[in-house]
């Protein structure tokens, strides 16, 4: 249901593409929206954070590589991802919308779930977990808030990707919302894996089908605390006649070592799976109390209709004129005692407990052969079945035999002895009640409530507590937001009445709890921002720097160094090498082949010469007249190869004496010489009297004089 609230983006534009329609819900990361991609013409999820996380840089680049790796999982028990980005200072994820409620809504509403519903509600659950898990994705926050369900039916598994992010960028102590959910290895500070989910999904199957979660305190130490120290109780303790498999499910999820959970969701999902098809009709309807109590207090049109009376599954047939009696317990869901009635109505035949879901308002009678026959069919059962059905038959004959014994005694005794008999048992009955009463009223045994002693010194909890008349004894737990020294909380937890004779433990906080920082040094800066996420650090400031012995993109230092105690959390800086500094190379060309190469091992570059020598006009011999390369830059240690002129090259000088001026400077000039004309009395003739230098070589470009008359 969309919340119709005031909202200062609603109706606006975000990175020009997604057009906000309204806000849908609140939540303490942040705030979901219906919104409408304008692009591809379809109605999407916007997660907007909130502004302490959308001001974290260090966060928003976790959550982009998170987002990318969800987005790459594709699953139709999984909510996709569908893109991530920032316009200005708002830090958004586009998912799918889903049109529906969660499974926190149905467990409000009906209070707790059958075995049926509850397991086939978690069986998508399972199996969508089991693809993220093949895909190397660990979620980290299962809860039934994050499980969707649609109006068509689909369920699906939401948040991956913000929930990893998140619990990178916080500790332990930051996720007070999901505690009742954490695995014993997350509240140690260890490194999560798939066998954490499943610890999380065993919570939720065990709250599902009991109504209840295993574990409550009044501060989130409290509950995990228990998380570490105490199993989870089997759900047929809340819910009498559940099927021993659902139990061993249940505590097999929940094991508090990982090793003993199955590995990931694929091996849960195969043993959910095989129990949905092996348990009977009556075990898989089973109605726990919690669900009968939520049908008591609704409306009574949706009460289930009351069914006739079933027959007695222990003690013989009723005889002729007796008149049986069931009495239901207060949720109306199970006989308690069975009354024969003749002359005197009160003599109790049986008033031993039956099995919930033997017979009843919900579950009909087992037949007679599986209350009194030798099972046959025994070895076609699971061990479990076949050890319940033994003690429902030892059950049944005790109670028969029970009811075959009279009540009273025909003989009758001295009536003057039996007189004393009985004053001496009320005066022991009157000394025991007296006892009792100081023992439960004033002594030990009297009720007392718990004082509140959080952020209190250990002397000044220990006295407030032995005031109000408790003992105490003290635990020491990490704490990141409590000094070191003062106390957390109390467990059980402060404002609870409890016997006086009964343990109350002090949680001493230790301070935030420390962890040595890896060595990043030699990494690559992505293999180092892996390092630092999987240690649960963040990412500090980074550096780059020139070296001219690391590649680029290598880490050559990190601050603070490895090794140093450190909370989750903390930023470490890195110092990145970009690799070797370039160099521009200086143009040496025209210069004498020692200045030149000076001039490259001044920069840092190496100067190669060149074999090969080259006749050039302009370059005089021994100087450079070229080099490879010219320009651009280079890295230090580089080389600069350097081509030397052997000066121009020489060229025989033919004598054009006697010939005419005009042709013989055209001849000259092909040659490559250039030609200076004297005339002599106006070069009347044009013809050459005489040239200089001539039948000789000179080098190429000389001049060549010709006298003219």
């Amino acid at each position: 249901m969309q919340e119709k609230v005031s909202d200062s983006l609603v109706g606006t534009l975000v990175d020009n593409r997604y057009l906000v329609q309204s806000r849908l819900a609140r939540g303490g990361m942040s705030t979901v929206y219906l919104a409408t991609d304008q692009r591809l013409e379809r109605e999407v999820a916007l997660k907007v954070l909130h502004p302490h996380l959308a001001n974290d840089e260090h966060f928003l680049d976790r959550l982009g590589r998170e987002a990318k790796a969800a987005a790459r999982l594709s699953h139709p028990h999984v909510v996709g991802v569908l893109d991530q980005g920032i316009d200005g200072h708002t830090a958004y994820l586009v998912m799918e919308y889903i049109k529906g409620h969660t499974l926190r809504d149905v467990l409000k509403e009906k209070g707790a779930l059958s075995p049926r519903l509850a397991l086939a509600l978690i069986d998508p659950v399972v199996e969508g977990l089991g693809a993220a898990h093949a895909a190397g994705l660990i979620h980290r926050d299962i809860k039934p808030e994050n499980v969707l369900i649609a109006d068509d039916g689909r369920i699906k598994v939401g948040d991956f990707g913000l929930a990893r992010a998140v619990t990178t960028s916080t500790s332990t102590g930051a996720l007070i919302g999901t505690v009742a959910y954490l695995s014993p290895e997350l509240v140690l500070g260890r490194q999560a894996d798939a066998r954490s989910d499943i610890y999380s999904v065993g919570i939720m199957l065990y709250e599902m089908i009991t109504g209840k979660q295993p574990f409550d305190g009044e501060v989130p130490i409290q509950v995990a605390y228990q998380h570490v120290n105490s199993a989870v109780e089997a759900p047929s303790a809340e819910v009498p006649g559940l099927a021993a498999e659902v139990d061993e499910l249940v505590q097999w999820c929940t094991a508090r070592d990982p090793e003993q959970r199955p590995v990931d969701g694929n091996a849960l999902l195969s043993e959910l799976r095989h129990i949905r098809t092996n348990l009977t009709d009556p075990e898989l309807d089973l109605q726990p109390p919690a669900a009968i109590a939520a049908v008591a207090h609704s409306p009574a049109g949706l009460r289930p209709p009351a069914q006739p009376p079933a027959s007695p599954p222990f003690g013989p047939p009723t005889p002729a004129g007796q008149e049986q009696t069931e009495i239901l317990n207060p949720a109306g869901q199970h006989p308690t005692e069975v009354i024969s009635r003749e002359s005197n109505p009160t003599t109790v035949l049986s008033a031993s407990p039956r099995r919930p879901g033997q017979f009843g308002a919900l579950a009909p009678p087992p037949e007679p052969d599986a209350a009194f026959g030798d099972g046959d069919d025994d070895d076609a059962v699971p061990l479990s079945k076949r050890a319940q059905r033994k003690q429902d038959r030892d059950a049944a004959r005790a109670q028969s035999k029970a009811a075959s014994t009279p009540v009273r005694s025909l003989r009758e005794g001295n009536s003057r002895r039996r007189g004393l008999l009985w004053i001496i048992v009320l005066v022991i009955a009157a000394l025991l009640a007296t006892g009792a009463g100081w023992f439960f009223g004033m002594g030990p045994g009297s009720p007392g409530t718990i004082p509140r002693v959080a952020n209190k010194t250990v002397a000044e909890a220990q006295q407030l507590l032995a005031t109000a008349g408790f003992q105490s004894s003290t635990k020491d737990v990490f704490d990141d937001d409590i000094q070191a020294g003062l106390v957390v909380g109390t467990e059980p937890e402060a404002g609870r009445e409890i016997r006086k004779f009964q343990p109350v433990s002090l949680f001493v906080s230790k301070g935030p709890q420390l962890f040595p920082l890896p060595s990043l040094s030699g990494l690559m800066l992505d293999e180092a921002k892996n390092e630092l996420n999987g240690a649960e650090m963040a990412l500090g400031p980074v550096i780059e720097t020139f070296s001219e012995t690391e590649p680029a993109g290598t880490v050559l230092a990190q601050d603070p160094p490895a090794g140093t105690a450190a909370r989750r959390g903390t930023p470490v800086g890195l110092t990145v090498s970009k690799g070797p500094e370039p160099i521009p190379v200086p143009d040496v060309r025209g210069q004498e082949q020692g200045a030149a190469v000076k001039a490259l091992e001044a920069a840092g570059l190496k100067a190669v010469i060149s074999p090969e020598t080259v006749n050039d006009k302009k370059v005089p011999k021994g100087a450079v007249v070229a080099q490879e390369p010219s320009s651009g830059t280079l890295t230090r240690g580089e080389s600069v190869t350097l081509t030397v002129s052997k000066g121009p090259k020489l060229v025989n000088v033919p004598s054009y004496i006697g010939k005419q001026a005009d042709d013989a400077r055209k001849a000259l000039e092909k040659l490559g010489f250039e030609v200076r004309v004297n005339n002599v009395l106006g070069g009347f003739f044009g013809t050459v009297r005489d040239q200089d230098p001539v039948n000789t070589q000179v080098p190429e470009g000389s001049v060549i004089t010709l006298t003219v008359v």
